[in-house]
């Protein structure tokens, strides 16, 4: 059972239960979690003491949601939808209201080209500490980088790495905590395994009680405690800095997740120019990426054929002798 937030509105233990009813079923709990947390300040600030909510509530919640972009905002209304049918399930009833129109443009990740991943690295191995401090995650970033593109995981899947699922003999890591709640074996290549090793060999050396056990995290602070996403990004914006990568001008990034969408392009610019079929190195990219479908996979098609419009000649070059050319023959329609 994971550890339960204090909500204290008249919803609170109804926030629970469905969180435990949603870990039950399989589902990530970080998303409901940060929205409830929401809910529940809304409702203990509008004095709500009945066990339903209205109309009015949710289109008063909502009004005051005005620094939310559209895809968040749609996240939590359906969220907000869910637990309204959860309520009624329970005999509690209320108003079950319609999604708003998915009406925002799609979401185009920043791509890495291979030159500013080199500086990336470079510049991780370079940051140094502004001042002393007896807590920090910097110990782990130059490897923690080099893991997140050598394996496209999620910073989230990355930080949650034990020591007992990362296999230095098999040469691979065990992700149990997954998106998609599906376990997925993760190979390590000779140069990430030397850089892991490493990594590993000095935070040994720290006078952490327990930092080398099994049921350890594999990456910690240098006082042994987890390290959160938002350390990462903000160490990752120092280094965007001193490798002069500019925001884009929507200022959506580049973020840590984007490491993962290069991951993703630079591994299928890779395979097809190797002699792989795009369509044959999909399946493949998918599970190595964890998607649940192809679909999830499928924009990094697009994205490939955009920034690196070679590939889309030497696709063409692969896949010819499907589709034979044939000599264009003239019709004489006068004589026929």
């Amino acid at each position: 059972m994971s550890k339960r937030i204090v909500f204290r509105s008249v919803f609170a233990p109804y926030f629970n239960s469905f969180l435990d009813m949603k870990e039950q079923m399989g589902f990530g709990l970080t998303k409901f979690r940060d929205v409830f947390t929401e809910f529940d300040r809304f409702f203990l600030g509008t004095g709500a003491n009945d066990l339903h909510i209205t109309y009015n509530q949710i289109t008063a919640w909502s009004q005051s949601r005005i620094n939310d972009k559209a895809r968040t905002l749609y996240d939590k209304h359906s969220i907000m939808r869910q637990f309204c049918l959860y309520l009624c399930h329970l005999g509690h009833e209320c108003h079950i209201h319609r999604l708003p129109k998915q009406n925002w443009p799609p979401f185009i990740p920043y791509i890495f080209s291979h030159p500013q991943m080199e500086r990336i690295f470079k510049a991780s191995d370079e940051l140094t500490l502004p001042n002393r401090s007896l807590s920090s995650v910097l110990i782990a970033i130059p490897a923690l980088i080099r893991l997140l593109y050598s394996t496209g995981m999620r910073i989230s899947e990355a930080l949650s790495i034990k020591n007992e699922d990362v296999d230095f003999v098999r040469e691979r890591i065990l992700l149990k905590q997954t998106k998609n709640r599906i376990e997925r074996l993760v190979p390590i290549c000779p140069s990430l395994l030397a850089v892991l090793s490493q990594y590993k060999d000095y935070r040994d050396r720290m006078p952490i009680n327990g930092v080398s056990a099994q049921t350890a995290l594999f990456f910690v602070s240098t006082v042994g405690k987890p390290i959160g996403v938002s350390s990462v990004r903000r160490w990752f914006a120092d280094i965007l800095v001193q490798c002069e990568i500019p925001r884009r001008a929507d200022g959506q990034g580049p973020r840590i997740h984007d490491i993962r969408h290069t991951t993703a392009v630079h591994s299928l610019m890779k395979m097809v120019r190797e002699g792989l079929d795009m369509y044959c190195a999909m399946p493949i990219l998918s599970i190595f990426l964890g998607h649940k479908s192809l679909k999830g996979t499928e924009t990094y098609v697009r994205l490939t054929c955009e920034m690196h419009p070679d590939i889309v000649g030497m696709e063409h070059l692969i896949t010819s002798f499907v589709f034979p050319s044939t000599p264009y023959i003239e019709i004489d329609h006068a004589n026929n």
